[in-house]
């Protein structure tokens, strides 16, 4: 039975909580991103990402996963920036971290809200819940496309009328049959900024995206040397890459975040990289307590700081790049020997 008497009190929930948009689908029909997923990974645009191929069957439909859910309740939050991220790329001497991960972990914050959320809907309509904040092999873009939410952009992100590509999203998968929002249809039209801008061509085409040219993938997920081809691309950016994000035209009617944890700290916009490289493991950890930065551990950061100042031209970073040529890990005392050639 559809239950629709709760819509109009999931919304202003949602909204004192903080979340800034709710769109509602169904969760167990099926739909064409399952053969999307099921190509990149065929093509091995995945990269090192193992996990994506392991869980791929459950990550093809929600009800693979939890078979009982009949709805999708997607949450968003705004992350907007106060400034164009794409002016960070020109202090060569500082670390650029993506926007998402210059304040707390989103996960943390988004994760607590939706549970209340969750919680609340449950004991008023008796039915099952389960929430999820990019913590298991869910399709949050697409389940937030087929609600409403904003639509796949030709740079595979999410990308919202009213919020541009800055977006946290969340879902609640529920046994309860709620109405279903419209959703929402492509509003790219010929522009391809997103796509002239990477300076990697990780996009093979409109609408595909090949993680292992992707500079988020290579300074996040990727553990081991950066391919030589993508060092000098990277720049100065450290940590995730916002450039296809930051040049989205829609980014014209999105705030900055209003959620007071989301704000970014000012040790994390532009950081010096003479501070960053100074770094050992305790004080890594220290300095990223609570960020998302944490999780990629100390050597894969240095070993991406060490890129930024290959590339910086600042010949003030060699002596802290020559100590790590020593480093007792092989990954970041190489990095460190094309650093100094660069900076040579």
């Amino acid at each position: 039975m559809m239950i629709s008497t709760s819509r109009a009190a999931l919304e202003q929930t949602a909204t004192a909580l903080g979340f800034d948009a709710v769109r509602i689908c169904r969760a167990d029909e099926a739909w064409a991103a399952a053969g999307r997923l099921e190509e990149f990974v065929e093509k091995g645009r995945h990269g090192t990402m193992g996990w994506m191929e392991t869980t791929l069957q459950r990550r093809k439909q929600p009800t693979n996963m939890w078979p009982e859910a009949k709805s999708a309740l997607i949450v968003a939050m705004n992350y907007g920036p106060e400034t164009d991220p794409l002016d960070d790329l020109k202090h060569a001497s500082t670390g650029n971290i993506s926007v998402y991960a210059r304040h707390r972990d989103y996960h943390d914050v988004m994760k607590g809200k939706l549970k209340q959320l969750a919680q609340q809907f449950a004991r008023e309509t008796g039915e099952g819940v389960k929430v999820f904040v990019d913590t298991a092999p869910l399709m949050e873009k697409p389940l937030a496309e087929k609600a409403g939410l904003g639509w796949q952009g030709k740079h595979t992100n999410l990308v919202s009328r009213t919020h541009g590509s800055w977006l946290f999203l969340g879902v609640m998968l529920t046994t309860a049959e709620l109405q279903p929002d419209a959703p929402e249809a492509d509003h790219c039209g010929s522009c391809r900024a997103c796509l002239d801008i990477c300076p990697t061509d990780a996009f093979p085409a409109p609408y595909q995206l090949d993680a292992r040219r992707c500079i988020s993938y290579l300074t996040i997920e990727h553990d081991g040397p950066i391919p030589e081809e993508f060092r000098k691309p990277m720049g100065n950016r450290i940590y995730g890459c916002d450039d296809c994000l930051a040049v989205c035209p829609w980014n014209k009617f999105a705030n900055s975040a209003s959620e007071a944890k989301l704000a970014a700290r000012a040790d994390l916009n532009r950081p010096p990289l003479a501070g960053l490289l100074a770094l050992d493991d305790a004080a890594f950890r220290a300095l990223f307590s609570g960020s998302p930065v944490k999780r990629i551990g100390r050597n894969r950061f240095i070993r991406n700081c060490l890129i930024a100042a290959g590339n910086s031209g600042d010949a003030d970073l060699s002596p802290l790049v020559e100590a790590l040529r020593a480093d007792l890990d092989p990954v970041v005392a190489e990095a460190a020997d094309w650093a100094m050639g660069e900076l040579a």
